[in-house]
């Protein structure tokens, strides 16, 4: 089931660069969080894949029980992650995007950090297949826009970095053409690539806010204006602010893993 696109509360600026406001509702949250968001966060995907790899090789009660324990899911799970989680399914059902390998899968320790952008795939417009990254933050700070847009890991630089820096841009195609060979997707990473190739710049490029406090325009407002200057030739900048019903977000990664649970 698609997560809500929500009520838009503000529109700024004009292609190619936008930014918009969004609300869900207790609602809309909760039918996210309890389907789609939690299929997103746990990997199930990943699971079965790995799942059916294993299949015929826990021929014993002990076997089963470690081939349990290797796919089960984690005891704990950060704000932020959840965060990322709503991101990649709002901007897979709303966006047309893809993001096939989740950071999730290339962790070698469970609630570790990975550099680089924090979505990576495709998106799709007109012309057909293009590569599409994005970065995530997510904050209850009563401050607009939060002070996570600031600093040498805020949206600010990392959105700069995306559409300034043809290395990172580069790197990112590169990571992705790893674990693209004998994927259903490798069509979309070819196509991609050729228009990469032909144009740099022709990628789609999401910034994306989880906030939990009173709707402000502030929070992405003075990035739009920046981001649209000296914005290159077919790219594509959209900037959003997700907001969830106040005071959510503090507990919202403990309220997914006792989701799985059954708990609630």
């Amino acid at each position: 089931m698609k997560v809500d696109a929500g009520n838009v509360l503000y529109d700024l600026g004009q292609p190619p660069c936008t930014g918009v406001g969004l609300e869900w509702s207790n609602e809309e949250l909760n039918a996210a969080l309890d389907d789609r968001v939690a299929t997103v966060l746990f990997d199930d995907e990943g699971k079965n894949n790995i799942g059916n790899i294993f299949a015929g090789l826990a021929e014993t009660g002990f076997v089963q029980d470690s081939l349990k324990r290797l796919l089960e899911n984690p005891d704990k799970v950060e704000n932020w992650r959840v965060g990322e989680a709503i991101a990649l399914a709002y901007l897979s059902d709303h966006r047309s995007c893809c993001f096939p390998w989740p950071n999730e899968r290339s962790q070698k320790k469970r609630g570790s950090s990975l550099p680089g952008a924090d979505l990576v795939g495709f998106g799709i417009d007109d012309s057909g297949d293009c590569f599409a990254f994005g970065e995530v933050k997510t904050s209850s700070e009563k401050k607009y826009p939060p002070g996570i847009m600031y600093g040498p890991t805020g949206l600010k630089r990392q959105m700069e970095d995306l559409r300034d820096n043809l290395a990172t841009r580069d790197d990112l195609v590169k990571y992705l053409g790893h674990h693209a060979i004998s994927t259903p997707w490798l069509h979309r990473f070819r196509t991609a690539t050729a228009r990469y190739l032909q144009n740099s710049s022709d990628v789609h490029i999401f910034g994306f806010l989880v906030r939990d406090v009173e709707p402000n325009q502030n929070d992405l407002g003075s990035r739009v204006k920046a981001l649209d200057k000296g914005c290159p030739d077919g790219m594509c900048i959209e900037l959003f602010a997700l907001y969830l019903p106040q005071g959510t977000i503090d507990r919202i990664g403990e309220r997914m893993i006792s989701g799985r649970a059954g708990a609630y």
